[in-house]
């Protein structure tokens, strides 16, 4: 069996980024719920169904939060599909959560369609469409134009934005522990690994943006136009803000593990600092003093390039929208920055462990004070999100982004939970870190030099060169690999770096599947926003809204002639205002269908005088008829009038109140 030692770090890296995106496409496929509109639309003028006597002089729309607006984000339609709305949609009096469009004068009676589109303040695209009449209802050739995003683009832009949380954290995490922890090959290759996803991922959102937010296929993502209008709004603005900073983060990249000491850093400066202590160097002079310089500035720099990066998403998405936005902002950073120093230092932590990188107690100790840190300004920013994004008891259970919330906060229990047996195993790692790690240190340089020296005597042996010289090389190279190996096993038969390992590795797992649902909840509306488009729908709450759906009704019927007794079934599908469809059935006594000379039904709304509204029924069969397109303006309660006529003479009228929603 192969010795554990006989892995690489690279492997193991690449293993846990492949996890780690397969974790956040999985929660995707989960998380991609239709409520995942953030702008709801609470308010129309014409109202939604409503049939007003002349006509209006423009449309308007109200939403929960604001909107960006293109030259077709309101369209209005007459009953034939001709556009009737003249000029540019705008925002109404300059307010952002406002959309408005004027109208052509003389309009005719008849019920007209507003299809509208529009990219929510948190950059995801929003639309629909509702209708109004002007005099009467009438019927319309309108087909509401579906304001969906390509299902193609789509995915690809929910792959995107996972892949760039996921970057940022695995680079902002791996920096952090290089730098108060363990620099090392496998922490350097998390970190470069998060910077080029990050980077990657944000062109891909950069090129998709267009198409995304105009319900555009992949065809469109080169489309220059597009992409020029994502650059002069707040989203896309963002998307190349982050683009410049991840230059400056390559710079700081090369640094920090260039001309930064890549060992343990705090130990490699306390080392050099005796060094020049020794050699009468004082404090303030020589490379002690500049690496202490360098460590500083690595910090400041460090910190405010990942703040800005973290900012890209806070000026783009749910804090910059909603109440007090001032606070909501700088509250997000901090929870990006908590997030990704916790996380992605457990990924670069567990690497660590993993790989044969021997690690000094002492620095352990530090991450793990530090990751203590970040889950406290995680607890604390989040209960402060939680509240501002939810604003409801009943919305944390009512609506979807309550639901993920919850799921959220349990997954933060679990791993506080395990964070406490790593800080545990952490302790019981002390003394025997500390000492083998010094003697093996001093080892492996040792072991390398001579098995260099073994090789190079080889090559003299043989006259440098010919298939013996390179026999031997080889063997040499076998031999470091089993001096790697066997203190591998040594480190592996600690059994309090063993736990440590296994502890950190359920943690790291655990909080991936957190880092995914955080992903989700970006994406999901808010509850604050759900319930107020719920209340402007009239439902007030979610199961108002499920109420909606087709009413049945039976109405027994007697012309008194013969022949003249049966049922009448009817059937408003989905009974809710907008297009509905009317289906009757007619059957005898018996329950078989009957055919009757004349059928019809009305309906009126007699609180808004609105009405008696006469369906044309087509016969379809015996005793069944149906009518499509009939249109009902409003909610409410409904008076169906049906009328029966078995004979020339015999006709009878029975009424049946249904509920339109």
């Amino acid at each position: 069996m192969t010795p554990p030692t006989a892995r690489r770090p690279l492997p193991i890296a690449g293993a846990l980024l492949a996890a780690l995106v397969c974790a956040l496409l999985g929660t995707l496929a989960l998380g991609a719920t239709p409520a995942a509109a953030h702008a709801a639309l609470t308010a129309t003028d014409p109202a939604d169904g409503s049939v007003v006597k002349t006509a209006p002089q423009r449309v308007k729309l109200t939403f929960s939060e604001g909107v960006l607006l293109s030259a077709d984000s309101l369209r209005v339609l007459d009953p034939r599909g001709t556009r009737v709305e003249e000029g540019r949609a705008a925002h109404a009096d300059g307010a952002s959560d406002t959309a408005t469009v004027a109208l052509r004068g003389g309009l005719a009676d008849g019920t007209y369609t507003v299809a509208w589109q529009a990219v929510s303040a948190d950059s995801h695209p929003v639309g629909g469409a509702f209708t109004f009449s002007i005099g009467a209802p009438s019927k319309t050739t309108v087909k509401a134009p579906a304001a969906d995003v390509d299902p193609a683009v789509g995915a690809l832009y929910g792959i995107g934005r996972y892949a760039a949380y996921a970057g940022f954290v695995l680079l902002v995490g791996g920096c952090v522990f290089a730098g108060v922890s363990r620099s090392s090959r496998a922490v350097q290759k998390i970190a470069v690994g998060g910077w080029v996803t990050l980077f990657a991922s944000t062109t891909a959102l950069l090129l998709l943006r267009g198409a995304y937010t105009n319900t555009k296929g992949l065809g469109s993502v080169l489309d220059f136009s597009l992409l020029g209008g994502v650059l002069s709004t707040k989203p896309g603005a963002a998307l190349l803000s982050r683009l410049l900073l991840l230059s400056a983060a390559a710079v700081f990249l090369a640094v920090l593990f260039g001309s930064y000491a890549p060992g343990d850093a705090p130990a490699a400066a306390a080392r050099e600092k005796g060094r020049k202590d020794k050699e009468g160097v004082g404090v303030g002079a020589g490379a002690g003093d500049g690496r202490r310089g360098l460590a500083y500035g690595l910090a400041v720099g460090g910190t405010i390039v990942a703040a800005g990066l973290a900012a890209t998403w806070s000026l783009a998405e749910h804090a910059s929208v909603g109440i007090q936005p001032y606070l909501a902002m700088p509250v997000d950073i901090l929870h990006l920055l908590a997030v990704g120093c916790w996380l992605g230092g457990l990924v670069a932590l567990l690497v660590t462990l993993r790989s044969d990188t021997p690690i000094r107690r002492a620095a352990v100790q530090r991450f793990s004070r530090l990751a203590f840190a970040s889950v406290c300004v995680l607890v604390a920013t989040g209960t402060y999100q939680s509240w501002r994004q939810v604003g409801t008891w009943g919305a944390l259970t009512g609506t979807a982004y309550g639901r993920w919330l919850l799921i959220k906060i349990g997954l933060v229990a679990v791993v506080v939970g395990l964070a406490y047996f790593s800080r545990r195993w952490t302790n019981r790692l002390a003394d025997r870190t500390d000492a083998g790690g010094k003697r093996e240190r001093a080892a492996k340089p040792a072991k390398a030099a001579k098995a260099t020296k073994a090789a190079e005597k080889a090559k003299v042996a043989v006259g440098g060169g010919g298939a013996s010289a390179e026999r031997t090389a080889q063997l040499a190279r076998q031999r470091a690999a089993m001096d790697r190996a066997a203190g591998q096993r040594r480190r592996d038969a600690d059994e309090n770096r063993t736990g440590l390992r296994r502890s950190v590795l359920a943690e790291t797992g655990v909080a991936v599947v957190l880092l995914a649902v955080t992903t989700v909840l970006s994406g999901t509306q808010p509850g604050r926003a759900e319930t107020e488009q719920q209340q402007a729908a009239g439902g007030g709450s979610a199961s108002g809204a499920a109420s909606a759906g087709p009413v049945d009704v039976k109405i027994p019927y007697d012309t008194g002639g013969a022949d003249g007794r049966g049922t009448a079934r009817i059937t408003i599908d989905p009974a809710r205002s907008g297009d509905n469809t009317v289906e009757a059935r007619t059957e005898g006594p018996d329950g078989r269908p009957v055919d009757v000379p004349e059928l019809d039904i009305s309906l009126t709304e007699k609180e808004k005088k609105i009405g008696p509204l006469h369906t044309s029924l087509n016969r379809q069969s015996a005793g069944r008829w149906k009518a499509t397109g009939f249109q009902l303006p409003m909610a409410g309660d409904w008076q169906l009038t049906l009328t029966v006529r078995t004979s020339d003479i015999d006709q009878v009228t029975e009424i049946k109140n249904v509920k339109i929603n």
